[in-house]
Order: structure tokens, then sequence, then C-alpha cells
């Protein structure tokens, strides 16, 4: 067992102060901060979501004034629903955002932003993703999980306009495949408010899998209808619908492209992104809705796969498509066809897109996001903003001229953040809402600035962690791997040598050594406080470092990711020899579970135990887009789904290893790590199998559950080092 060394004492890790209780009660420090910001068309109002405290789950709608900084409360849940825990989860808001509309127990809500005044609609419920139309007079909503319904806001008539013309038929909705592809939407209504675009989903032929809970043998099994790797996805299609329920379908090549990635409808009509089943090919199309043909606006190929870019494709005020491209090693921001930002700057998101002006957010060192604007035209689209990049002090360093000191990039283009750290933000009529983390506090900052005027902040209630970060940020090998060593507040260099808790996500999506006080680093602090160094390192496949770095994972998710956490622990034990690596420990989630079992089966001589939760032995049990994306399709590339295995591998195991998984879990299922464990048990390879009754992917929501896996972690870790 790890005994804590006698020159510090033994930290907090239970009771309701310890840090597992509280990042579970704070739901990861979110709660108290301010988010979902919404600014106004004339940029005079800004609206957010916002609880009142650190441990308060009820979040109220708020509307500033970012003049004077003063706060409006438009929308209380416990008002409104007189008492209950239920808050406002989301919100959506017509085009001059001077109406709201929002769920609350299943009900409909819309608010009067300028007279703040909610009110519940009489309609057909229970209600989900309500939408405004653009000129504030009606609302579409989602009734029952899949017809589309329409009322009017200030008179009684709520009707249907799209419903179910099939038993496993929804409208208006996303299908699961479009959460990879982050489309979040099933509808949007046209400039007019007169007609919408629609998604139909039809899951007749997705493979139908179960969730139960063996804990509660009464109840049902619920079914889920789960497109996996090489089977067959929703079929989804697009149609142009009016008021009145007469539809027209939008018509494209479907059995080509069957993903559709984005949608829209803008002031130069519909349009859509769709893309191929083997991700090497978008296309961008525009729609005529009156006859619903489409038109190629562009298409993009990759050998490997088209990268999706959020925020993208979209068209600005003069119509000019916004795009992106990789070229030159970068992912670049293009406008028409022609890249506008530089080599080296790579495109992380398009945030917000206002007439000729796009607000986005760009890498030059992978750890650190900023916020840059573009203005179409060659206009400088920070005039009367103050060059300090809404952070409230420093020089626009390295940023001041047009392309950031970069050069060869577009004339309308300036970096607009100057902080180390993670920016993002939202921009609207010359207002801009800054939102930033970084290394030196926890939390975000918040702040909103106009021509000429002061930074205004916004305040948050988020509550601080009871532990404080002692983490260096490290760079090593020739590949330059990113990591952060987190050492315990009580060691001491030259002291008792410790043992190596290597603690990643490390696959693609994902970055975890990024330039702020991220809250996941906090559960890894608590960890180096029981006696651990834990490194956390960023390897191949991560993104933040260009197209090339993302797509070495092609083929083969494990193995380079693998190589990268090897390489960066054995030359961060060389550079401080206070690490133990003949006590080596992995543990990681979701895809750094699967990568914590691969990393006992295959480099046993370097991790000496693993804890691997919520992973996935055999990849065909992930869904389509995501795993095909990696390895392609499992009728084509059967290798890859075996090499990738951690089944044919588990009769080699010699390391102990504890697997963990919920069994309420809906996005990776349980099913990989129960044949997991079978086929560990058939080998007669001992192991231990935490099963979490009741519990979904993220089990962070119940305190009680958090702290209790966290210490059976921590003792496994310790019995076995």
């Amino acid at each position: 067992m790890i005994g804590m060394p006698g020159n510090g004492p033994a930290p907090r890790s239970v009771g309701e102060g310890g840090l597992p209780r509280q990042f579970a009660r704070t739901r990861r420090f979110s709660l108290g901060a301010p988010a979902a910001f919404t600014v106004s068309a004339d940029g005079a109002t800004v609206l957010f979501l916002r609880s009142r405290g650190g441990a308060d789950p009820v979040d109220c709608l708020w509307a500033l004034d970012p003049d004077s900084g003063a706060e409006r409360l438009l929308a209380d849940p416990a008002e409104l629903l007189g008492g209950g825990t239920a808050g406002i989860s989301g919100y959506a808001t017509d085009e001059e955002g001077r109406t709201a509309a929002f769920v609350l127990a299943g009900r409909l809500w819309v608010v009067n932003v300028t007279e703040g005044a909610g009110r519940e609609l009489p309609v057909c419920g229970p209600v989900s993703d309500p939408r405004p139309d653009p000129a504030g007079r009606r609302v579409a909503y989602v009734s029952g999980g899949g017809t589309l319904r329409v009322t009017e806001i200030n008179r009684p008539a709520d009707h249907a306009v799209a419903v179910p013309d099939g038993p496993e038929v929804r409208f208006g909705v996303p299908e699961y495949a479009a959460s990879s592809m982050g489309r979040t939407r099933g509808h949007w209504w046209s400039p007019d408010g007169e007609r919408l675009l629609v998604a139909r989903v039809d899951e007749a032929a997705v493979p139908l899998w179960y969730v139960t809970d063996p804990a509660d043998p009464a109840r049902p099994p619920r079914p889920v209808r789960y497109p996996a790797a090489g089977e067959v996805n929703a079929d989804v299609t697009l149609w142009i619908v009016a008021l009145d329920g007469t539809r027209t379908e939008v018509r494209w090549d479907r059995a080509a492209f069957e993903y559709v990635t984005s949608a829209g409808w803008d002031a130069h009509g519909p349009y859509l992104a769709v893309q191929s089943r083997d991700q090497r090919t978008v296309r961008v199309l525009g729609v005529d809705p009156a006859s619903g043909r489409t038109h190629l606006l562009t298409e993009q190929q990759d050998a490997h796969w088209v990268q999706l870019v959020r925020g993208t494709p979209a068209r600005t005020a003069t119509g000019t498509l916004v795009t992106h491209t990789d070229t030159d090693g970068t992912r670049r921001l293009t406008l028409g066809g022609v890249p506008v930002t530089p080599p080296g700057v790579q495109l992380r998101e398009v945030l917000s897109v206002d007439g000729d002006t796009i607000l986005f957010t760009a890498s030059t060192d992978p750890t650190e996001t900023h916020l840059w604007l573009h203005q179409e035209g060659g206009a400088d689209p920070v005039e009367g903003i103050s060059r300090e990049g809404a952070t409230g002090g420093g020089s626009q360093e390295g940023g001041a001229g047009a392309t950031g000191g970069l050069g060869g990039g577009s004339v309308g283009l300036r970096r607009v953040s100057a902080e180390p750290g993670v920016h993002t933000g939202v921009w609207r009529a010359g207002t801009l809402v800054h939102v930033v983390r970084t290394p030196g506090r926890p939390g975000a900052t918040v702040t909103v600035r106009r021509p000429g005027r002061a930074a205004v902040p916004v305040p948050g209630h988020a509550e601080r962690p009871v532990l404080s970060l002692r983490a260096l940020t490290l760079t090593t090998t020739e590949r330059e791997l990113r990591s952060h060593l987190l050492l315990p507040s009580w060691h001491r260099p030259g002291g008792p040598r410790l043992p190596v808790l290597v603690d990643p996500y490390a696959g693609p999506a994902m970055q975890r050594v990024t330039a702020e006080q991220a809250p996941m680093a906090f559960v890894s602090q608590w960890f180096a406080e029981q006696g651990f160094a834990v490194l956390v390192t960023d390897g191949s496949g991560t993104p933040g470092r260009g197209p090339e770095w993302e797509r070495e994972v092609h083929g083969d998710i494990f193995g380079p990711v693998l190589d990268d956490q090897v390489a960066a622990l054995r030359a961060v034990a060389a550079r401080y020899p206070d690490l133990d690596l003949d006590r080596v420990a992995i543990r990681g989630w979701s895809y750094a579970g699967t990568l914590a079992v691969m990393a006992v089966l295959r480099r046993p001589e370097v991790f000496h135990v693993a804890v691997a939760g919520a992973g996935t032995s055999d990849q065909r049990l992930y869904d389509t887009h995501w795993r095909e994306r990696f390895l392609g399709h499992p009728d084509h590339h059967p290798d890859r789904y075996e090499d990738c295995s951690t089944l044919p591998e588990a009769a080699g195991l010699a390391r102990p290893l504890l697997l963990i998984h919920g069994l309420a879990d809906d996005n990776v299922f349980p099913a990989g790590t129960l044949l997991l464990s079978a086929a560990l048990l058939a080998a007669g390879r001992p192991h231990e199998l935490l099963p979490l009754t009741g519990t979904e992917h993220s089990p962070t929501s119940d305190p009680d559950l958090f702290e209790g896996m966290l210490l059976h972690q921590l003792d496994f870790l310790r019995r076995h080092l």
C-alpha cells in the first residue's frame, strides 16, 4: 500500500468537503457559471443561463445590458413552476432576440426579453426543442418525441405540421449518428417564418438494442435503436414544410451521401451538407425551396476522412460560403473556397457569422485556443474594440497586425485574444462576449465588450475547487508531445520516489493538455494527493496539431496512441528522477478505458496495473459514424477491427486489471466490458469487475457513487502497486 510520506499531511478525500463529492455535486464546477450566450440583433442585450450558486442546479434565464452591466432575471423556474428543482437546460430566440422560448417540466414557455414577462403556452406536450420563428410570431416544437408542431405566441393556435407516417418515424429531431457530426437540431425556420426545413428520421431498419437494469428485475428493458458499426443507419430525409402541413422533399443522391451533417435556412435559401458513408466526401448543397431540387455549392474530399468543423458550412450576408480546407499541414478557414487564414493557424470552430464578420477559434500552439475575427472585404473587424482582446489586460503581442504577425492570411483578419488560455465567445452587431479559461485560475472569466465602451464582466458563482493544481506543462520527445505532470502538494524533490499514474484521454476529438485549469485536472490532482505522480499526455490523433496529426490513427486507433504514451512517460521520467518507473499504473474512461486495457495487454513491461472504465472490447459495438471514420466499414476492413479489439489478446493478461462500467450506458454499451470479462475468465486470467447499477456513460452526477468509485480505484491501485 502506498503510504503518505511524513513531509506532508494526508489530503482530505472523503466527506462533504472532499474533491470527488464536490466535483459531482457541482456538476464538474459548472453550476453557477454563466453559459449559453445570445446577443440581440442590435448588440444591446446579452442573454445567458446561470444558476444562483455553485451547488444550485436550477438554471435561470438572464439578460445583461452590455453598456451598464445591469442584469435582469427573465425567467426563474422556481417562480414559474411554483417550486421544484427543474432548470432551464436550453433556449432559443427569434432573429431580433426579443422573444425566447424554453422547456420547463415538459411544458413550453416564452418570455418577452424587453418586458421580462414569462408565460406558458398551451400546447400538446411533452415538448422538446422549441424554436421561435425569425419574426417572433410562432414557435415550432417537437411533441411526444416525433411530431413537429407550431403554435402562435399571441393567440391559441397550436397544430401539427409533420406527423409520423410510420412506427419508427420522427420529424424535427436529430438521429443518433448526428451527435458525432455536431448536429443537434432537426428543424430550421425560413427567414419569413412561413415554412420550415424539417428532418424526417426513419429508424425502422436500425438494429434494436436493449438497456436493462439487473438491480431492478421488475423493470422491463428499454429499447434503443442503435446504429452499430457496419449496420444500417437511420434513413434521414429533408422536407420543405409549409404551415398547413404540405411538404416538398429535398432531393439529393441519398444512396451515395447518407449522412446529413449540417443544414440551415438563411437569406439565400435552404442549404445542407451531406457526407458519404466512407466519410471521404462532403458536399454542400443549396436548395430550391419551391421544388426541393439541390445544386452543388462546393465539394470536399480526403483520402482518409473529411473532418467536420462545427459552425460550417455557413454563409455571409453577401452569400459567400464559409467552409474550410486542409492544406499546407493546416486546417484553414475558407471564404468562397479561398483560404483566408495563414498556414500554421489551425481552425477549431466557427462561432458566429454576423453579416460579413466571422468569429472563430484557432490555434498556433495546440494547448491554446484563441479568438479570431475576419471581416469580408478587408475592413478591420475589431475597430473600436480594445486590442486587449476582452481579456482585461495585456497587449496584442504577436496579433497586432492583420494576420497576427503570421503572414499569408486575409487583410480583414485579426486575433482578438491575447492572454494564454482557451478562449471562446459570441459576436453580433459589434458586441463581443468573451469567455476565457487560463492556467492561472479555475473556472471561466466572462466579459462583454462594445465599441468605445469599457469591458463589462458577467459574474459567475461557480465553486472554487477544494484542491489547488500543482501541474507542470511539458513538451517532450522529437514529436513535441504535450503533457501535464501533476505532483502532490506535499512532495519535495529528492524525497521518496513516487509511483506514476498515467491518466490520459489521448484519443481523437478531445484534448486534456490545455492552457486552462480544466475540471478533470482536479480529479487527476486528487489522485496526485494520494501519493502519485500523475501524467496526462495528448498524443497521436488529438486535435490542435493539424490534419496529418489527427489522421495518424486512421486504421489503428490504439497503436500510435500507446506508443506516444510510453514515449512521453519515459521522457518525463528521465527529466524528473522522482518518478518510479517500476510502479506505473494507467487509468482511463471511455476511449481511454480501452486504451488502458491495451496498455497492460501490449506493454506489460511498462504498465503494471490498469483501471479501465466504460471501454469497449469489440469496436463493432460502437456507432457507425464515429467508429467507421477511423476504421472504415467492418465488412471492408475486418482486420482493423480485429487488431483494435482487446478480446483476441485477453488470454495474455499478466497484470492486475479493474474493469468498471455503468449498466445503463447507452453510449458505450456495457456488453463490451462484459464480453472482455468473460474472455478473461475463460482464459483463467484474474481481474476485477465493478458494475455500476443504473448508471449511464458518465458517473459524475451522484456524489456518493463518484466518490465511492474513485476510492475503489485508489484502493485497487494501492493494493497492486
